[in-house]
């Protein structure tokens, strides 16, 4: 896939005239007038807010966490709570919006704090759905630093039944992902669940 985003504001300059090109046709199909002034640049500026929105697909992050990773005997839990999520819901490409909880209780190895928070963003940074995001976020912690168990539980508010649809503004979607003692240790999942001011039961 050609590299859309290489860092903050730098973009691959034949890729987002294309996609300029598309979203100007778009605004012609939606009955728009793409040449007056308040529109004139609106198709670039998309392109490159689609770029920067779906970032995670040039980035990998399992790379993220091995970068960061360091040999520890701490066996507690770690959690790295309210991670801001930013997403797009891939059947209508409206965005979802919410916070992330990640816990692991590691093996032998722990990794940046920051790179948590990082791989969250680099999943939520592509279309998604929740449920998947949930569950890639638990699987590439537990497959790169094979701790004793993973948590992660996702909150969000998703515009796609907000703006259209049923049109249900206050409503939240909660997505749940667990392994190791997380799902084998009760006392180690109500800790976590605890932790993050929750009642998943």
């Amino acid at each position: 896939m050609s590299d859309l985003y290489q860092r903050e504001e730098t973009y691959d300059r034949a890729v987002i005239e294309k996609m300029a090109g598309h979203y100007r046709e778009i605004l012609t199909l939606l009955g728009e007038e793409p040449d007056r002034e308040g529109l004139a640049k609106t198709p670039e500026r998309v392109a490159k807010a689609m770029a920067f929105m779906t970032k995670g697909y040039n980035e990998d992050p399992r790379e993220i966490l091995t970068s960061a990773m360091f040999r520890e005997e701490y066996k507690q839990m770690v959690l790295v709570k309210d991670i801001e999520i930013y997403s797009l819901c891939e059947h209508h490409m409206l965005p979802f919006i919410g916070k992330a909880h990640v816990a692991y209780i590691p093996d032998g190895y722990i990794t940046g704090l920051s790179k948590i928070a990082r791989v969250v963003e680099c999943f939520a940074r592509r279309l998604q759905v929740q449920e998947r995001l949930t569950v890639q976020i638990r699987d590439c912690i537990q497959d790169v630093l094979n701790p004793m168990g993973v948590a992660v539980v996702i909150e969000a508010g998703h515009t796609c039944m907000q703006m259209r649809g049923v049109q249900k503004q206050n409503s939240v979607t909660t997505t749940s992902a667990f392994t190791g003692v997380f799902l084998s240790q009760h006392r180690t999942r109500e800790e976590f669940i605890t932790l993050i001011g929750k009642n998943l039961r």
